[in-house]
Parts: structure tokens; sequence; C-alpha cells
């Protein structure tokens, strides 16, 4: 999904017997991360960064929820493990159908894409971005995102020349043996 679009609304399970909707955050900046599969090296890394840069997110008001076609047993030995401090829910059944509504689904193997959306308060995605399985997208992109929403710049406005406009954002620094 491209920015300047209406973010679709879904409501996934973050417990065997909780749901959490998009719509629970209107009002708030929403991150969705959708990822391929708990415990891969890379989703690893790629969500144990986001909980530990949760306070610059929470500088913006700004919830995370991850998401894949895992099941919710899975979500919650991996979010245990890895001390994640935000929703991770289970696109399980049917099998990837959020993930199909944002154009982040990958039939062939049926496991979501790495992809991200940064989403208005009013509920409009800002900012988008596919990365490649094996590749960490980190937390700048997100940020910069979130800084544009708070300077009143949509996340996907352009600058002279199609140049996109990119706020400064500092991240924290993090402890070489964080992930290890």
């Amino acid at each position: 999904m491209r920015p300047g679009k209406m973010a679709p609304k879904f409501s996934l399970n973050s417990t065997p017997d909780q749901k959490v909707s998009l719509t629970d955050f209107r009002g708030q900046p929403v991150i969705l991360a959708f990822y391929p599969a708990d415990w891969s090296p890379v989703c690893t890394d790629q969500l144990s960064l986001y909980a530990e840069v949760m306070p610059e997110f929470k500088k913006y008001n700004a919830e995370l929820l991850a998401i894949s076609v895992d099941n919710i047993w899975s979500h919650l030995a991996f979010a245990k493990d890895r001390k994640l401090n935000f929703p991770v829910l289970a696109d399980f059944e049917p099998k990837g159908a959020v993930s199909q509504k944002y154009g982040a689904f990958k039939e062939k193997v049926g496991e979501s894409a790495r992809a991200l959306f940064v989403i208005d308060s009013n509920g409009v995605i800002r900012w988008s971005h596919l990365s490649p399985d094996g590749v960490n997208p980190g937390a700048e992109g997100i940020l910069s995102a979130l800084a544009s929403l708070n300077c009143g710049l949509p996340g996907g406005q352009e600058g002279p020349e199609g140049a996109p406009i990119k706020a400064k954002v500092r991240l924290p620094k993090l402890p070489a043996n964080a992930f290890a």
C-alpha cells in the first residue's frame, strides 16, 4: 500500500483470547511491522531492535504492532524469549489475510513480506517500506516518518524535484552486544 491511502482495518489475536484492532489506536500514530517468521535470525534482530528503540517510538506517542502468519503460541514464546514490549499479532487464519490487504504477503512461500508502515492518527498510511527478507530495515526510516508526522509533514511528501523530505532523527546508541 502506498502512502496517502487509508490503512485497511483489522483485528488479530495477540493472545488466544484477546484481539488487537487497528482502530484501538485511532488518535495516535501506529507502526505496522510485517515480518516473515518468528525465530528466524533477521526477524529476531529486527524485532529485538524495535524493543530497544521503543522509547524513541513512544516520544512520538506511536504504538508498534508486529504481524506475521505464525500462530499465537509461537508468537507468545517468541515475544517472551526476546523480551518484546509490543503486541505480536497472528495473521494465522485465514492465513495472511491482513498481510494481503497491505500488499505484504508472499503467496509462493505463504509468509508475510518484511514490510513497514507508519499510519497517522487519522488512519492514513504516511510511509511504507518493503525490505528484502534477508535485510533488517532498521528503525531510521520509521523514526524519520514519525518525525515528519510531528512536523506536520506527511511521511510520503516530496520536496523540490521529487526529493523525499527527511526529518533529522537521532538513534540511541546500543551496546555492541545488544543482540548477542
